[in-house]
């Protein structure tokens, strides 16, 4: 790798899960280590996940990031640990609304995501169960009426696939303008199918440009670091791409470096490692 492109980066941003963290969702000691050491010059870190905002602080409390954090990806960028909104893209109401009306008249069930909190009804409660929303905090609600405005992602998951693509079909292009849908099967859930709705430009790629901007960062001065098919969009800028071992293929393919470790083995560690000693 570059020697000299290690030496100038400035901004460092890792997904989580798969990532930085490993399966028990600790983060490895010697990536521990070595971020308190590059921090020391002048490097700064975030965090670009699908998470919730509020699922991510205590880890960024863990390794004292100061610097705003990509969540939902990158449907909102919070400051840290002042916690005040950057940047965030709400659903149109209309379309929450439709969304609510299409999933319960198709016997889905259904959750509206906020910045930090997942809220759903009684009659949606198993989806507390389904959803793969690590750390998340649920919020029980008698009606969904009063919580339409602030909608960063809606989630809405069934058994019966063909029900979730017409709903799909219906918010999208022509009977839905400027969001973007994600239909897939869970992995974790036998029969499963997940449909996630947002506004659409809203990805971890955009979030990191937005992020350097505000740092006054150039994106070819930071590195990204990922593991799954939501990292795509990092994986598309001008950012050093660093891409763990256990990264799916379409990861590596677009990646500068696959490090030989996994997320188990605190691969993160081992880039980490590499620009500390470019820099020393």
């Amino acid at each position: 790798m570059d020697t000299l492109k290690l030496k100038n980066l400035k901004l460092i941003v890792f997904d989580l899960d798969g990532t930085l963290l490993n399966s028990e969702g600790r983060v490895g000691e010697e990536s521990k280590r070595l971020i308190k050491e590059l921090r020391k010059h002048n490097v700064k870190f975030s965090i670009a996940t699908g998470r919730l905002h509020s699922a991510v602080v205590d880890i960024a409390s863990e390794l004292e990031i100061t610097t705003p954090l990509i969540s939902l990806d990158g449907s909102i960028i919070k400051s840290f640990p002042e916690d005040n909104i950057i940047f965030d893209s709400y659903i149109p109401e209309k379309y929450v609304k439709k969304a609510v009306r299409l999933a319960d008249e198709h016997l889905l069930r259904i959750a509206l995501c906020h910045a930090d909190s997942i809220y759903y009804t009684e009659h949606n409660s198993t989806i507390k169960e389904l959803l793969e929303k690590f750390g998340a905090q649920y919020t029980e609600v008698s009606e969904y009426k009063n919580l339409m405005d602030k909608v960063l992602e809606i989630v809405i998951v069934g058994d019966m696939k063909d029900s979730i693509k017409f709903v799909d079909s219906r918010l999208t292009f022509p009977f839905g303008f400027g969001l973007n849908t994600n239909l897939y099967k869970s992995q974790s859930h036998p029969g499963i199918y997940y449909l996630e709705i947002r506004k659409h430009g809203c990805t971890k790629g955009t979030g990191l440009k937005k992020l350097a901007k505000g740092l006054g960062v150039r994106i070819a001065d930071s590195a990204v670091l990922g593991d799954w098919y939501n990292d795509r969009e990092l994986f598309e800028t001008n950012a050093l791409k660093v891409a763990v071992a256990n990264a799916v293929p379409e990861i590596k393919y677009l990646a500068d470096h696959v490090t030989e470790k996994t997320n188990e083995e605190d691969g993160v560690a081992e880039f980490l490692e590499m620009v500390l000693k470019a820099k020393t």
